[in-house]
């Protein structure tokens, strides 16, 4: 949900008035695609990469309204949490030298935002969950001062109408209750956008949905939470917990979660808009002016405002979005399966890995989601979150097989083809997929290099638990900023 939106108590009337007005908006949204109002002719990508903030220790600094006023910069964001900032980089085409354009934009946005939020105590770590953060971290009062943050915080809890439940059970537990949304703000994340035509919007989301466990699998990151050893990719289980506005008698009902890796293929962009508005209430029934029919009867573009802010507050693992760039509507599809970090390279890479696999997988005339049910590629999300860079997955002519195997002998070369398509310059080609080869020969990702620097300074000594973790975290911050990949990183004693 990235638009501002100001305190509200909501009446039944509120509720009434937004639905209608969602639906009206749905129509529209459907006239759009049939006159063909969209633009097609520029296949832009975007990224959005959210960041953790820490003291000297390593410890969360609880300051992101001092940290963004002295980056100064529009492109860094507020995040829910306190410790968390979000920096949203320009879009742009990747042919040519695109990605190296793009590596050197972030990392000197990023370390430009580094110098300068150290005037006020702070560090900027890319890391999916933040291995540092202990329970007393998570209390509401911890949710950054942006209205729409307790808003937010606000609905869920009423709707949902009891604490929050977080259970993980990964190589140790984790239970806990949580009277906040605040749990969610340990999940960081990087997103990937794409620019698409209607008609190929499809192909690409299918493509996107049965490559999202090998990306999870291949790009771990997220090992711990509140001093657990948990998933590889731990932010996958407790995001969804972390929103979830179900009671144990709606889940046992089969009410979907606003967290959803969706239950079907799709033949139109239609289908996840007409889902959203169909399965989940408003949590935010906030209507804007807008009249969506007159603004199009007249030849202009609507915002369709209610149907974004609807779309915003349920989060799919691969959002559709509807958006107004310069007076222009475009579509995207918005990747969001992936962790932050571990280097800016190492986004790179997994960027050059998702659009080049997605580009080959979307014009493959016998596509693989034709070959495989909905079901095995949820399957396979979820064991790549579970299981990191050893998992076994699924994929159509091989069966069952480890991740890596499935990478290296098939995927990587659809990879490189797909790159080759959106013409893309051949040494960052191979410069960026030579990473997630090197990640998947040597068996490393950010999630393996965590546990086993734990483990180093853990292990047999005297250290207390979230010493250690500290002392992993301090190494992970200083080999992030040398912007050389995770596979290659030392792991210190």
């Amino acid at each position: 949900m990235g638009d501002d939106v100001e305190r509200h108590e909501f009446s039944r009337e509120d509720r009434t008035r937004y639905r209608t007005k969602v639906r009206r908006c749905l129509d529209v949204f459907t006239r759009m695609l049939e006159e063909e109002r969209f633009e097609v002719d520029r296949p832009m990508t975007g990224l959005e990469i959210e960041l953790n903030l820490v003291d000297e220790a390593g410890d969360p600094a609880m300051r992101n309204a001092e940290a963004l006023e002295a980056i100064a910069d529009p492109d860094f964001v507020t995040e829910l949490g306190q410790w968390n900032v979000e920096i949203n980089v320009p879009p742009r085409e990747l042919a040519g030298s695109g990605f190296a354009e793009l590596e050197a934009t972030v990392r000197t946005s990023l370390n430009q935002a580094e110098k300068r939020a150290r005037e006020v105590d702070a560090h900027m770590v890319m890391v999916g969950t933040l291995p540092t953060l202990q329970a007393r971290h998570m209390a509401v009062d911890a949710l950054s001062g942006n209205p729409r943050y307790a808003l937010l915080n606000e609905q869920v809890l009423a709707a949902r109408g009891e604490d929050l439940e977080i259970n993980v059970d990964g190589a140790e537990r984790l239970q806990m209750t949580a009277d906040s949304i605040v749990p969610e703000a340990a999940c960081t994340s990087t997103q990937f956008h794409l620019q698409v035509s209607p008609e190929r919007f499809p192909a690409y989301w299918n493509a996107a949905q049965a490559i999202a466990g090998i990306q999870v699998a291949v790009g771990a990151n997220s090992p711990y939470l509140l001093g657990k050893e948990l998933w590889p990719e731990t932010r996958i289980a407790l995001f969804q917990q972390a929103t979830d506005t179900r009671s144990d008698e709606l889940k046992e009902q089969g009410v979907r979660p606003r967290v959803w890796f969706g239950e079907r293929w799709i033949t139109s962009i239609f289908d996840l808009f007409e889902e959203n508005v169909r399965y989940f209430p408003a949590l935010l029934p906030i209507c804007a002016e807008e009249d969506p029919e007159r603004v199009l009867a007249d030849g202009g573009v609507p915002s369709l405002a209610e149907l974004r802010l609807h779309n915003g507050t349920i989060y799919r693992w691969n959002r559709p979005v509807y958006d107004v760039v310069g007076g222009r509507p475009h579509l995207r599809v918005e990747n969001r399966v992936m962790p932050a970090g571990p280097t800016v390279v190492d986004t790179m890479a997994n960027a050059a890995f998702y659009y080049g696999l997605a580009h080959a997988l979307a014009q493959d005339e016998r596509p693989v989601w034709s070959q495989m049910s909905f079901s095995a590629a949820e399957e396979n999300f979820l064991a790549g979150a579970r299981r990191g860079i050893d998992a076994q997955v699924y994929w159509p002519g091989l069966g069952t097989v480890p991740v890596v195997e499935l990478v290296l002998r098939r995927l990587l070369p659809l990879a490189h083809e797909g790159l080759v398509g959106l013409g893309v310059d051949e040494r960052e080609r191979d410069r960026l997929l030579g990473i997630v080869e090197q990640r998947c020969l040597r068996g490393v990702n950010g999630a393996t290099w965590q546990t086993r620097a734990f483990h180093r300074a853990y292990d047999g000594t005297s250290l207390e638990r979230p010493e250690a973790l500290r002392r992993v975290l301090r190494g992970y911050r200083d080999l992030m900023h040398t912007n050389e990949p995770v596979h290659s990183w030392p792991v210190a004693g």
